[in-house]
């Protein structure tokens, strides 16, 4: 696919924060002795009309600390299919769409280190915007967790918007949530969509929550990790996955938007634990 300037930025931008990600990560599984280390696997995806459609490259590694974490990164493009397209922003008059992203999931080996999520995208149709977040998902919350991840989010909030934390940490709040359990997925933090307007705005802000998730969740984890856990709280947290699961099996935009639009199965349920119970 050829790029223009903005689409190449945000692209570049992705990637290079997915490699800070990855040798973070990377450097407290050295920390904890193991020499577990990413595996990488690129892709490539063909448009319904049978022409390039772009690709990515998922990222995975399974240590001592990190059970399964996933980093995905992916730009691509095409047309949406069918009625898919009235549903995407912009897209209901023209099917064509471009999209460039960072996702990531981690679960964790230590029931007391919460896992996380954390993905930002930009996507173009008749429209363009930034989207994304971060959250916390604690199997067995703890309020300075909590409290730090939210300080950390809303630091990179207030650096660009009086209001942007009330806003996308009550859109968190609403968003990652299972009605059919009448539950919150975890502690929350922040997430917003269709941040249109002043293009270099909003990618200041995009990367803003970028830096944040990489300042703060490598600090909870170390304080954590080395914790010691019982069975009945390796319990807990196999019954929180199986919640989990449910979240981004029926509701999570990021994986039905990955499965319409032809990505590779593999990266789009990587976001799945491990491991989980139900009971």
């Amino acid at each position: 696919m050829q790029l223009d300037e903005q689409q190449s930025a945000a692209r570049a931008w992705f990637e290079a924060l997915r490699d800070r990600i990855c040798a973070a990560f990377e450097e407290i599984e050295r920390e904890a002795g193991s020499n577990a280390a990413f595996e990488y696997t690129p892709w490539d995806r063909t448009d319904q009309d049978g022409s390039p459609g772009g690709g990515g490259v998922r990222g995975v590694m399974k240590g001592k600390v990190f059970e399964k974490v996933g980093v995905n990164v992916s730009t691509v493009g095409g047309q949406f299919e069918g009625e898919f397209a009235r549903s995407i922003h912009g897209a209901s008059d023209d099917p064509r769409f471009f999209a460039t992203g960072i996702s990531l999931v981690a679960h964790m080996a230590n029931p007391h280190v919460p896992a996380v999520h954390m993905n930002t995208r930009f996507l173009r149709t008749t429209k363009q915007w930034f989207g994304g977040g971060a959250d916390l998902n604690p199997p067995l919350p703890r309020d300075e967790d909590t409290a730090d991840f939210h300080a950390r989010l809303k630091a990179a909030c207030d650096a660009h918007g009086p209001d942007y934390h009330d806003r996308f940490k009550k859109w968190a709040d609403d968003y990652f949530y299972i009605p059919h359990r009448k539950v919150h997925r975890g502690v929350g933090g922040i997430f917003y969509d269709h941040l249109e307007g002043e293009f270099e705005a909003n990618f200041a802000f995009t990367r803003e929550v970028g830096e944040a998730f990489l300042g703060i969740y490598p600090q909870i984890v170390r304080r954590r990790m080395h914790e010691p856990w019982t069975e009945a709280d390796k319990r807990a947290q196999l019954v929180w996955r199986g919640r989990y699961a449910e979240f981004n099996l029926v509701y999570d935009r990021g994986t039905l938007f990955g499965l319409k639009t032809g990505g590779n199965i593999d990266a789009i349920l990587m976001s799945l634990p491990p491991e989980a119970v139900w009971e």
